[in-house]
């Protein structure tokens, strides 16, 4: 798996785990959503993301 894909699939999995949890306990996991989907448009114009930099420590490919 390369970075770009496992940073994809990173965020889809952040996203329906806090629509899931949003739904079941708090209407505060909404916050967890916008979190992530700010962090991805950011990411878009400056090129920093945190989760990038985590998988490619991790060991994944370009």
């Amino acid at each position: 798996m390369t970075v770009d894909k496992a940073v994809r699939a990173f965020a889809g999995v952040m996203v329906l785990v806090s629509v899931a949890l949003t739904y079941w306990l708090s209407p505060w996991f909404v916050l967890l959503t916008l979190f992530v989907g700010a962090n991805m448009v950011q990411s878009s114009f400056t090129g920093f993301c945190p989760a990038e930099m985590f998988f490619r420590k991790m060991g994944l490919k370009d």
